[in-house]
């Protein structure tokens, strides 16, 4: 029954039920409940696999697919170093654990430690698979060192290289890391591109700087492989690129406009100091949807790089109007104001 709650992701009926039932547990039960706790990952989750972890029998320890769920649990909580722990207890690790422990480390800001990890699994000829490759190349991305993503990419296998998932996470390494051409020739070798081809290699060109062009690829993208991300995706490499009027020409041939589009188009117009187009967005989604405090943020930061300190003091108090409770947001607005009033000089209203 626990399997199955967890099968049709019913995690917290999971819960209720393991804590209910008196049986003993074996390597299954142990990696069904990590899971579970993984993905719940609130303070009960954390309480309850946590205790469970400590009460595991040492033999279990050495099952890699058990261990494998402890160590995802452990780091989805942020616990790295318990993590860390449960890994180097385990006498006889597979590379499925290595790859636990290195996502772990890119989930959690910590993306220089896979590289280290993927020396140890050198030293002890443990070969990474498909999955753990693409985890290497995520930390690559992350740590935006190019000499590491080259050193890296020279050892991945070309039967790896030339599978859809990964010459995917290659774009974007590259794109991350400025090497567009290198983007590009990956790019071009793929043989079937689907719609998270495109928006890589879009979201490449629009980290670059090079907005005509995304733009130019949006365009040779096949109409029904056009999905809600890569439409963001090219109206952000529109907006910073400022090319309003391919912002605006994309924008209006997009039928289903979601709240992260208009977003993104009001982001993409307060960069340009084009407000009254901007606030009319806003005004047109408000008659039928709920404030979106994001897209005043962009317009707030938009009147903060114009340091215009009139329109910055009306979105901010229509901010907090509408906003009583986005204590967060609310702190970064009076920075974003505290910083137009210093740059104009207005060091008392700062």
């Amino acid at each position: 029954m626990v399997k199955g709650y967890v099968g049709n992701e019913m995690f917290e009926k999971a819960l209720d039920l393991f804590e209910q039932i008196d049986i003993e547990l074996d390597d299954v039960t142990y990696t069904i409940v990590f899971n579970a706790c993984a993905k719940l990952c609130n303070d009960r989750a954390m309480k309850i696999g946590k205790k469970l972890l400590a009460k595991m029998p040492e033999n279990y320890r050495n099952n890699n697919i058990t261990s494998t769920s402890a160590i995802d649990m452990l780091m989805k909580f942020g616990d790295v170093e318990s993590a860390e722990r449960v890994f180097r207890s385990i006498k006889a690790k597979g590379a499925d654990i290595y790859g636990a422990l290195m996502n772990g480390y890119n989930l959690n800001g910590e993306s220089w430690k896979c590289f280290k990890i993927f020396e140890e699994m050198k030293e002890k000829d443990i070969i990474p698979d498909e999955i753990e490759w693409n985890i290497l190349i995520g930390a690559c991305s992350k740590s935006g060192m190019l000499h590491q993503c080259q050193y890296i990419v020279n050892q991945i296998p070309w039967n790896i290289q030339n599978k859809i998932r990964t010459q995917i996470a290659l774009i974007d390494m590259w794109g991350k890391c400025g090497s567009i051409e290198k983007a590009k020739i990956v790019f071009n070798l793929v043989v079937d591109r689907d719609t998270i081809t495109y928006t890589a290699m879009i979201n490449a060109f629009a980290l670059n700087g090079m907005g005509t062009q995304a733009v130019e690829l949006y365009r040779e993208m096949p109409n029904n492989l056009r999905d809600h991300v890569s439409k963001i995706c090219v109206l952000n490499a529109c907006s910073h690129a400022g090319l309003l009027h391919e912002a605006r020409t994309i924008f209006n041939e997009i039928s289903l406009k979601t709240e992260s589009i208009i977003t993104t188009m009001v982001d993409c117009l307060s960069r340009l100091f084009m407000f009254d187009e901007a606030q009319q967005l806003i005004e047109d989604y408000e008659k039928t949807n709920t404030p979106s405090i994001v897209m005043y943020m962009s317009l707030l930061s938009g009147a903060r790089n114009n340091r215009n300190s009139n329109l910055s003091e009306k979105i901010y108090k229509r901010m907090k109007t509408l906003f009583p409770n986005a204590k967060e947001s609310l702190a970064a607005g009076v920075v974003l104001l505290s910083n137009i009033y210093s740059s104009l000089g207005k060091h008392e209203e700062a």
